[in-house]
Order: C-alpha cells, then structure tokens, then sequence
C-alpha cells in the first residue's frame, strides 16, 4: 500500500460517515430511536468493511499462486448483519409498530457506507439526498394528511357522561378503534375507568386533546399516549 491508496481509502470513510451523519442528524432531530451517532458509526463500519473486502488482502493473495477472491464476500456480509442493529430499533408496542423507517434509514445509510467504500462518491452523496428529501417530504405530507393513534385513559362518575363524550369525539371526526370500560371504587365514589383507543388527524392533535379535557365537567385524565 502506498500513502496515496492510503489517503484515498481515508477519504472514502470519511465521506461514508459524513453522509451517514447527515441522515442521523434528521433521526436525532426528530427524535427517533437511532440518532447521529448511530448513523455516523453505521456509515463509516460499513465503508471499512468494503475498503477491507476489496483491497485488504492484496497482499496474502500476492503471495499464493492461482489464488483467487471475490470482493464482496466481506462486504456482502453488511447487508445481514445490519439488520440486527435495525431489529433493535423496531418497537412493538400496544398495538403499534414503531421505528420501521428508523430501521430503513439504517439500512440505506449501510448501502450508502458499501458506495462510498468503493469509490462512488456521486451515487452516495445522491442516494443520501433522496434520502434526505423523502424523510423531510413524508414527514411535511404526514403533519398535514396524516392519523396519529392515541390512547387515552380517563375517569367518568356515569355512564351518560361517557356516551356523550363518545358522541362528541365522533361528531369531530375521530375513529375510535376500541375502548374498554371498567367500573372503580375510590373510597365511597364509585367511577367508570375508561381507556379509548383511537386515531386522530396530526393537524387537528393538539386542539382535540385540550377539548378533550376540558369540554366534560367530572372527567379526569389520567394518561394520554
């Protein structure tokens, strides 16, 4: 190896851990699961290991007559292993996965890591601003027309209380999915604990929640998820 073909693969590391870092400041911008640092190391891991694949056993191989390798048998070995790191980032959790596109993100930020470990340094850098555009885009077109699933935990003196505010989240357009209705004693008062499960548009979140708690006199909130 010379200082050249040095630079060269210091260079191409470099370049995979600061494209993956861009993608991982979205992530940790947005509060996902798996953050810059975990883009960053992703990124440069899998950059070294195709610079590894490619050029680290020239050396060996110049030594052993009628020898032979394939350059992606290290390098091919990313693509499975970075599914247990995404695996990680996937949360199943009441009903609702999580974490899906942090896992993608992952994986395309491993395939961007592979492209600039070989040297195809305009196909990384435009594979991670597509990546860019469709996180920043999805996440504009998701506030403004997507649902957020919530669950909702709260108490109620009576059932008629409860039937309205059924009625009232109705008339607004929320879908419920479920809800279960349990009766409560606390002390001498006896309450119904009620928890609804349901889905709500993004642009409207905020704005049903605050009626939500204030609009029925005798309701508590007890957790809003």
């Amino acid at each position: 190896m010379t200082i050249s073909s040095d630079m060269e693969f210091i260079l191409r590391i470099f370049v995979a851990a600061l494209l993956g870092s861009a993608i991982g400041l979205e992530r940790e911008y947005r509060a996902k699961e798996a953050g810059f640092r975990t883009h960053f190391l992703v990124g440069l891991g899998s950059a070294l290991f195709m610079v590894v694949s490619q050029f680290g056993f020239n050396e060996v191989l110049s030594h052993v007559a009628h020898a032979s390798f394939d350059p992606s048998r290290i390098a091919s070995q990313v693509v499975t292993g970075i599914g247990f790191i995404g695996a990680g980032t996937i949360i199943f959790q009441k009903h609702v996965v999580r974490g899906l596109t942090t896992a993608a993100g992952l994986w395309v930020t491993s395939a961007i890591g592979l492209t600039a470990g070989a040297g195809l340094y305009l196909l990384a850098v435009t594979a991670t601003l597509l990546v860019l555009l469709c996180l920043e885009a999805m996440n504009v077109m998701v506030k403004r027309f997507g649902t957020r699933q919530i669950m909702v935990t709260f108490s109620s003196p009576d059932r008629e209380t409860v039937r309205r505010m059924l009625d009232s989240l109705q008339g607004a357009d929320v879908e419920i999915d479920s809800y279960n209705m349990k009766p409560q004693e606390e002390g001498e008062r006896k309450l119904l604990t009620v928890t609804i499960e349901m889905k709500i548009r993004r642009a409207d979140y905020q704005r049903h929640i605050m009626d939500f708690m204030h609009e029925f006199n005798g309701v508590s909130v007890e957790s809003i998820e």
